[in-house]
């Protein structure tokens, strides 16, 4: 796969090519090793394109996340204790006070550098950038974040719904940028031709 797209948020850019340039060389060859190709296995039931081969979200991450674990990169997993402290009294008086426990996942960290590859959603990219890497940094996890994510051109090859970079800049420019948002570089991805 190419780099077909770049945006800095926050001075992620910036930041990371001056103190994390080893990483980021490492994410540059992660992307060029995995041959989407390879993961065109998805044929599609939707009205609009049945019967059309297209690229598999699930089978792409799959293979960026198996790429990093040969570079040492480990996802990491945060276990989340859940409150009942903030139920009403009645829905309390029926539940009683159970403790509630799920996780929070980053996809890939390594030298406090965290990624995020997303072939899904838009509420997941946005949900990466402005709400989970904040956590992790406050968590001592990471200090910046790389976002991997396609780019149009290549998010019409997927299932419909699935975001891209362009929609996700826009957003992210006009949204502006909150003393809690940590410095972020997002990639938009496509296949190599």
């Amino acid at each position: 796969m190419i780099i077909a797209g770049v945006y800095s948020f926050n001075h992620g850019r910036e930041i990371i090519e001056a103190h994390y340039a080893t990483e980021l060389a490492e994410v540059r060859e992660v992307i060029a090793s995995v041959n989407s190709e390879e993961h065109k296995s998805k044929v599609s039931r939707e009205k609009t394109m049945t019967g059309r081969s297209l690229y598999s979200p699930k089978a792409l991450n799959r293979a960026f996340k198996a790429e990093f674990a040969t570079r040492d990169w480990h996802s990491h997993r945060e276990l989340c204790v859940y409150s009942s402290d903030y139920y009403t009294p009645e829905y309390q008086a029926q539940v009683g006070a159970k403790t509630i426990r799920a996780y929070r996942e980053m996809d890939c960290v390594k030298n406090k550098v965290g990624v995020e590859v997303q072939f899904g959603k838009y509420a997941f990219m946005v949900y990466n950038v402005a709400a989970k890497m904040t956590i992790f940094k406050r968590l001592g996890v990471i200090d910046v974040g790389i976002e991997i994510v396609p780019i149009k051109a290549f998010a019409k090859e997927m299932s419909t719904g699935v975001s891209y970079f362009e929609q996700f800049v826009w957003d992210l420019e006009h949204r502006g940028i909150a003393d809690i948002d940590i410095p972020v570089l997002i990639l938009g991805v496509m296949r190599a031709s």
